[in-house]
């Protein structure tokens, strides 16, 4: 099954997570399909950037996103697929 998830890089005390799309059965950080955006959650905007295009046809193929992905889904205005 494919998830849309979150992947933790950056420095210790200083993290920015990657939106990755990945095998629900590979580690946090590991191998993942295809990276489908970024957010910095300690600048002082909380910057997010999604390839809204990308998002929506993992979405349309099934993937489903974690609770903290829809949750950046919906507060950057992207539907997501009902439960």
């Amino acid at each position: 099954m494919v998830t849309i998830r979150l992947a933790r890089h950056g420095a210790k005390r200083a993290p920015f997570y990657r939106l990755v799309a990945t095998d629900s059965r590979k580690p946090r950080d590991g191998r993942f399909l295809e990276i489908v955006g970024h957010y910095n959650p300690i600048s002082t905007d909380k910057q997010l950037v999604v390839k809204n295009d990308r998002v929506q046809y993992w979405l349309d193929h099934g993937a489903q996103p974690s609770e903290a992905v829809a949750r950046l889904l919906k507060r950057n205005a992207l539907a997501t697929p009902a439960e």
